[in-house]
């Protein structure tokens, strides 16, 4: 039997994930738009051997804060993610592409043909991030005063996810005859229309592309709240998760295995992967530098809008930046796993309203682990060994530098170590993650009877 192997994915936010990572001279400044500085990053991560390389994506511009911390932002403009992956698709042979979209503000049946799409483009490694949006921006741009409740939203996750599955199965695996000496393209016997009524959708389908390579597109879930955690137990085949300590990581990877029974589903169909933000250096002093160059870009308005969500309502302006908090809040409705880490992060650690932002600025309340490749490999194997993860986000703190930084010196230590692979074990995206591909639901009625 083969040795647990680690899941590496390269979590990618444009110029990188440090707030101030824009202005630090080993960034691609205009990133967001520069799609030669994404097939750097996309052949990086491949030449990696990294499972995926994943962008988060809002419907909305990326800013909290006034004009002051706005004008100071390099996140307000980037590629829509499926257009961007089919793109990269066609100078990458192995990398799997993780695509968000949102079961809030998009349509089942155009988001079923738009990943679907996406993994005949790229012959089997598109995956789907399941996320139902409560950032503050996005509602207005679909022409409502206000997010639905979490409640709501999660419920219609559910029922948007189910109707995805169903479309993607409109076609038999075997349904295209393609025969040119009979003259016969398609059995119709094996399309099936979908017909779905339900409290939120109706759909009749059938869908009109033929039924992914991965049977469907892996399917991933971020988010570590309570129906978050119910979501990614009932659909999920990754979850995207934010930890800072090793205690709380466990209690999180134990809780959600723990659900998947109840829904007929084994441990190891859910893969669990935490952020980590790695700064490398060679030795521990350079890390230490490269961090604190980068803390000291932080703009103080930058970093106080970092603090917004976590604080609603409050004039942090206010605030003296070398103080703790005056107050810890409960955490705010819709948010609540990662206001949870941060605020409990903050009262841990007794850091300083400057210490927290600065904090936040390298991961947004991600793991920041700072030091040399032996360093970095010793934490990730901590966790991976002690049930705390089955791999993780890389978040690089600055784009392209620091996911070269990872790839050239942590990599080769977690192979020397025997946890990561030394080659790409599939063509798919589900084959390299060890998942198994779906059965039509159709298929299986059909075996059942």
């Amino acid at each position: 039997m083969s040795q647990r192997k680690l899941r590496l994915g390269a979590f990618v936010m444009a110029t990188g994930h440090h707030v101030a990572a824009w202005r630090h001279p080993g960034s691609q400044i205009d990133s967001g738009v520069n799609i030669d500085h994404y097939i750097e990053v996309a052949k990086t991560a491949e030449r990696g051997l990294f499972d995926q390389v994943f962008v988060a994506d809002s419907p909305g511009l990326w800013h909290r804060g006034g004009d002051e911390s706005l004008s100071r932002q390099g996140r307000v403009s980037y590629f829509e993610p499926v257009t961007l992956w089919a793109a990269l698709s066609a100078v990458t042979k192995h990398i799997g592409f993780v695509a968000t979209a949102s079961t809030t503000y998009e349509d089942p049946y155009l988001l079923a043909r738009k990943f679907a799409s996406l993994d005949h483009i790229s012959k089997g490694r598109a995956a789907w991030n399941v996320v139902t949006t409560s950032a503050d921006n996005v509602h207005g741009n679909f022409g409502i005063d206000a997010h639905p409740d979490p409640a709501v939203r999660y419920e219609r996750a559910h029922e948007f996810v189910h109707v995805v599955k169903g479309l993607w199965d409109s076609f038999d695996d075997d349904a295209l005859v393609r025969d040119r000496a009979s003259g016969v393209y398609v059995d119709p016997r094996k399309i099936h229309e979908l017909n779905h009524v339900g409290k939120y959708f109706k759909v009749k389908g059938p869908l009109n592309i033929e039924r992914p390579p991965q049977g469907y597109p892996v399917i991933v879930q971020a988010g570590s709240s309570e129906d978050g955690k119910e979501l990614a137990a009932a659909s999920a085949e990754a979850i995207f998760t934010a930890w800072t300590s090793l205690a709380e990581a466990q209690a999180f990877y134990r809780d959600v295995k723990g659900r998947l029974a109840r829904y007929g589903r084994r441990p190891e169909q859910l893969l669990v992967l935490p952020g980590i933000s790695p700064v490398v250096g060679r030795t521990e002093e350079e890390a230490q530098a490269k961090w604190a160059e980068l803390q000291g870009l932080i703009h103080p308005s930058v970093g106080l809008a970092t603090l917004e969500p976590f604080w609603p309502g409050e004039d942090l302006q206010r605030w003296d930046l070398d103080a703790v908090p005056p107050y810890y809040p409960e955490p705010p409705k819709g948010i609540n796993s990662r206001a949870h880490v941060v605020i409990e992060l903050a009262r841990r650690e007794r850091f300083t309203v400057r210490q927290l932002y600065e904090y936040l600025a390298g991961a947004r309340g991600h793991w920041v682990v700072v030091g040399t490749p032996t360093t970095i490999a010793d934490r990730i194997q901590e966790w991976f060994e002690n049930g705390a993860a089955d791999g993780f986000n890389v978040m690089p703190p600055v784009l392209p530098q620091s996911l070269n930084e990872f790839v050239d010196l942590v990599v080769p230590e977690l192979q020397r170590r025997g946890l990561f692979r030394t080659a790409y074990e599939g063509r798919t995206l589900r084959e390299n993650l060890g998942l198994e591909r779906p059965a039509s639901r159709y298929a299986q009625q059909a075996k059942a009877a």
